[in-house]
């Protein structure tokens, strides 16, 4: 895509860096067919091309709008567009400096700014411990759609820390607002790792990765937490005595991964970034070397237990990490006890996990000719897509990029409808008895009730809030 940059954007860092992503995109449409806000909305401008000519007009000369801020807002940076794009366009970091260039121009309402800087200070605040706390007391008395947003207060299991010392060790980014909502996480990671002979630290002044003020337009604000997180690891990942730096976040791990890019034009910490993100792994990169430390010590009930799995963009999309968890059981030789096939443990959850609530405000599925049909429920996989037509006039242009791709009868373009409940567990409803599993094993997994079925924090990658 051709670009001709406004004198005030040449020879930026951040007008150089947009000007080579814009020039390796083709227009060619294939992002509109995976991206959600497109799917559910049908506005080529809620889309990854259209977010993509809006923020080529900015680094133009032209002067955006709040409907320009608005259309950008939506992205929920899923970076699924980045997958399917067969150019290689690096949309993720196109919309932050995007994101960027526009809140610089376009002033919000005060409402708006005053929701922003609560969720940035309030989040990474050490108050933020005790309001989460006192929460978690009054939730009792909370309306029931607030409760689905207040975790329950955590397993006795969740203050367990291993305490052996062993010859390989790893540094863990405890988080911002995971010690507090979802403690068990961090420490049943860290249980995991220690029945496989690793140990891991914490860095007292590590805190928030930065993802959650960079994505709020705070760039500086992201870059300062970057930089204290890097100041905390550093004597430990300089001398060696840390083989790698471990997440179980994957919205964190994708950002601290890109800290080489983030800091690569400040002299004093590109070179400490670089080592940082080079040293960075999710925990599902481990888990081959997991399952096979923890394979002799698996139980009877773990080799029976069936597991269900969502995975995150920012793991799927973001770090380009796919099928490394739903592999792990079956390496461990586990499969699913009784009848004649011996099915895989780990089921893979569709894009979407629908309630039994949030299908039933979900538009009806209307069979479509041409189209192959997908029943509900069909195999082994949750809140399958259904495709309905969608209107001509919202489409414009973007009938050809998303006809033949997303799902096409009759010449029509089709949508998807995208509806997640509050909690993600209400999506394993259908499922009553289904166990979400810990990290491939059956080791320090205490279920929690969660209507009516079990489920699980799973450390993977994927913590989900009971």
């Amino acid at each position: 895509m051709q670009t001709t940059l406004a004198p005030q954007f040449k020879g930026t860092p951040d007008g150089d860096a947009a000007e080579a992503i814009l020039r390796k995109c083709v227009h060619c449409g294939f992002c509109t067919a995976t991206c959600p806000t497109y799917q559910l909305l049908g506005d080529e401008l809620d889309g990854p091309r259209g977010r993509i000519y809006l923020m080529k007009q900015v680094l133009e000369g032209a002067t955006p709008t709040r409907a320009t801020q608005l259309h950008l807002d939506r992205c929920l940076t899923c970076r699924n567009c980045e997958s399917t794009c067969p150019s290689g366009v690096q949309y993720g970091h196109l919309v932050d400096i995007g994101r960027k260039l526009v809140e610089q121009q376009v002033s919000r309402p005060a409402g708006e700014r005053a929701v922003r800087w609560l969720l940035k200070e309030g989040l990474t605040s050490p108050l933020f411990k005790t309001a989460m706390a006192l929460g978690k007391l009054a939730r009792p008395l909370l309306p029931a759609n607030l409760q689905d947003k207040v975790p329950a207060a955590s397993h006795p299991r969740a203050k367990l820390w291993p305490q052996r010392e062993h010859p390989r060790k790893v540094l863990m980014l405890m988080g911002c607002v995971q010690p507090s909502m979802l403690p068990n996480i961090n420490s049943a990671t860290a249980r995991v790792l220690d029945a496989a002979g690793i140990q891991t630290l914490v860095a007292d002044d590590a805190g928030c990765c930065g993802a959650l003020r960079t994505h709020l337009n705070d760039h500086d604000g992201g870059l300062k937490d970057m930089r204290r997180n890097i100041d905390a690891w550093w004597p430990l990942v300089s001398t060696g005595k840390v083989e790698a730096i471990v997440m179980n976040a994957s919205g964190c791990g994708v950002t601290v991964k890109e800290y080489a890019h983030a800091l690569a034009s400040d002299p004093d910490y590109a070179d400490k970034a670089r080592l940082v993100s080079e040293l960075t792994r999710d925990l599902s990169e481990l888990l081959p070397e997991l399952v096979a430390a923890l394979k002799p010590r698996l139980s009877r009930q773990a080799q029976a237990m069936r597991v269900a799995f969502h995975p995150p963009c920012t793991l799927q999309h973001g770090m380009q990490l796919r099928g490394g968890v739903e592999t792990g059981p079956a390496r461990a030789g586990l499969r699913r006890a009784g009848g004649r096939h011996r099915e895989p443990p780990v089921l893979r959850l569709g894009r979407h996990l629908l309630g039994a609530a949030a299908r039933a405000r979900a538009p009806a599925a209307r069979p479509q000719a041409g189209a192959p049909g997908r029943a509900a429920g069909r195999g082994h996989r949750l809140g399958q897509h259904r495709l309905h037509p969608a209107p001509a006039k919202r489409h414009g242009h973007a009938r050809e990029a998303l006809g033949g791709v997303a799902g096409r009868a009759s010449g029509r373009v089709t949508r998807r409808p995208w509806r997640v409940p509050p909690n993600p567990c209400q999506g394993l409803g259908a499922f009553p008895g289904l166990g979400v599993w810990l990290v491939a094993t059956g080791l320090n997994a205490a279920s929690v009730p969660a209507r009516g079925h079990r489920c699980i924090g799973l450390v993977a990658t994927a913590g989900v809030p009971p």
